[in-house]
């Protein structure tokens, strides 16, 4: 089939297989490029592996460091009417890299979040890695089911303690517009905490440990974004905000239950990305579109490889990694800058519905908008009959 991009809101209900997989050679060719990294991980496991910081953190791991890597992931495969999802088809390309690159690569599809997919994930290291010394958690969902109760969570976009009223851009209808969104209630709170804390994370570590497969000194990372006053009030200070502050409460512990294999563990705050997950939060799109416009301008903006690059080589792996005073790896430090951020506050204070285009750089939003689906990319075929099944 010919598959052009099909949007609906603020997703891509279809992806281009031949559009992802020329994706993620170029990130797996950005990594090359860096040269030796020296040492790193041998054996990472990879909570959300396919797209985004989680995918281009095993890249990373495997074509940076040449580590074992084994993903989790909740993807859709493709049938002969149907494209699959991009994130099945990112797994598929990487597969395939890792196979020509002599590298031992292993995904398992389904809920991250059960008990079976621990023990799933617990038998193959076992069974082909012996212990993982790098765990990334970099999971993503709208919904999760609590192991131990049966019962399921749903996560809620909202502020806290009072209503919020600002400036949003609505892809679908091309308009700057001002958006109220009133605040959430208690239970919306402990919900979203429930899906999108460090509960999961903290769990994930505990089966592994109890299985005797973490190495001693295992390091593990699960990724936020925390950002400024301009995105406080729908992210730090709203429920998203408030189930990001459980990841630091679910690092201390994790340090203090695993202690006697020196296990090392940290939230790490990277910069605002066109992602699936930032394109659903109201505020973010506008938000992003004028950073873009103000990190190129400044040469310092940088996409998921690059942020996973630097996370690797100058914190996970590096001799004096930037922290913060919760402990967190800071790798945002170049769009949340004082001086950065006044550039953004200005235009965020002059946009309007005539001067968006004008003043912000949607047209690159788009472009990775686009991209995460595996359209917009230079050198594929758009118009070529391609076989969406593609096999892992």
């Amino acid at each position: 089939m010919v598959i052009k991009p099909k949007v609906r809101g603020f997703i891509c209900t279809n992806a281009h297989p031949k559009g992802c997989a020329e994706s993620v050679a170029q990130q797996i060719e950005y990594v090359k490029q860096q040269g030796d990294l020296g040492e790193g991980p041998k054996n990472v496991l990879v909570l959300g592996c396919s797209t985004g910081y989680g995918l281009a953190s095993r890249i990373t791991a495997a074509f940076g460091y040449g580590a074992k890597t084994l993903g989790v992931c909740f993807e859709k495969e493709p049938s002969e009417r149907k494209t699959g999802t991009a994130g099945w088809y990112n797994v598929a390309a990487f597969h395939d890299q890792a196979k020509s690159a002599g590298l031992y690569a292993d995904t398992l599809n389904g809920d991250a979040f059960s008990s079976e997919m621990k023990d799933d994930v617990i038998a193959k290291i076992k069974e082909e890695m012996g212990k993982v010394d790098l765990v990334i958690y970099s999971l993503a969902a709208p919904r999760r089911t609590d192991p131990e109760t049966g019962i399921t969570y749903k996560s809620t976009l909202k502020p806290v303690g009072q209503s919020y009223t600002t400036k949003t851009y609505d892809t679908d209808k091309d308009k700057v517009h001002e958006v109220t969104l009133e605040p959430a209630n208690d239970e919306e709170i402990l919900n979203t905490i429930k899906v999108m804390g460090g509960e999961d994370w903290e769990l994930w570590m505990d089966a592994l440990a109890n299985a005797g497969v973490l190495a001693e000194n295992c390091q593990t990372t699960a990724y936020t974004y925390i950002g400024k006053e301009l995105t406080w009030p729908i992210y730090g200070q709203a429920t998203i905000g408030k189930a990001k502050e459980d990841l630091d409460r679910a690092a201390a512990a994790i340090i203090g239950k695993h202690s006697h294999l020196l296990v090392d563990a940290h939230v790490s705050s990277l910069k605002a990305l066109v992602t699936q997950a930032s394109s659903a939060i109201p505020v973010m799109p506008l938000y992003i579109s004028l950073i873009y416009q103000v990190m190129k301008e400044e040469g310092t903006h940088e996409g998921c490889i690059e942020q996973i690059y630097g996370l690797f080589t100058s914190c996970l792996y590096g001799d004096n990694p930037t922290l913060d005073e919760a402990n967190r790896f800071r790798m945002d430090g170049k769009e949340t800058n004082d001086a950065t951020q006044t550039k953004i506050k200005a235009l965020w204070d002059q946009v309007t519905q005539e001067n968006f285009h004008e003043l912000s750089d949607y047209a690159g939003y788009h472009h990775e908008f686009l991209k995460l689906f595996g359209f917009d990319i230079d050198g594929v075929d758009y118009d070529a009959d391609v076989d969406p099944q593609v096999s892992w």
